[in-house]
């Protein structure tokens, strides 16, 4: 059970020369996912940076299982945890839609900066921040 989904499709620029996806290009749809579920709990990421709070990841891990295609549906789940006082986790996985198949599990770290540069959560994400 996922706090958010949404899918996707594979576009044919984001494959190699091997035609599959790029594993770079995992990283990007991670972080549309990321940005859209803000956004539906009103989290407003570029409002934030004019604030001067920047929302950073400091430690993704990626693991690969599986690689998509040009033309392949996909879906992105998302959940958000707690990771300590000053990180947030955001725990990812992509599922092919034509066959449920695990195509990559991540495991993205992050945290906030106030105007200082200093690690500090805003109190609208920390309301989300769920303890493991």
């Amino acid at each position: 059970m996922y706090t958010f989904t949404l899918e996707m499709s594979v576009r044919d620029y984001e494959c190699d020369m091997q035609g599959i996806v790029n594993n770079s290009v995992y990283q990007n749809y991670l972080e549309h996912v990321r940005h859209e579920y803000l956004k539906q709990v009103g989290i407003d990421f570029s409002e934030y940076t004019r604030q001067g709070i920047n929302l950073v990841v400091v430690r993704a891990e990626l693991d690969y299982k599986f690689p998509l295609v040009s033309g392949d549906t996909f879906v992105v789940g998302l959940n958000l945890r707690r990771e300590s006082a000053l990180k947030f986790v955001f725990y990812q996985d992509i599922f092919r839609l034509s066959d449920h198949k695990s195509v990559l599990k991540a495991k993205i770290i992050g945290t906030a900066l106030n105007t200082k540069g200093r690690p500090e959560i805003p109190k609208q994400l920390d309301a989300l921040l769920i303890l493991p």
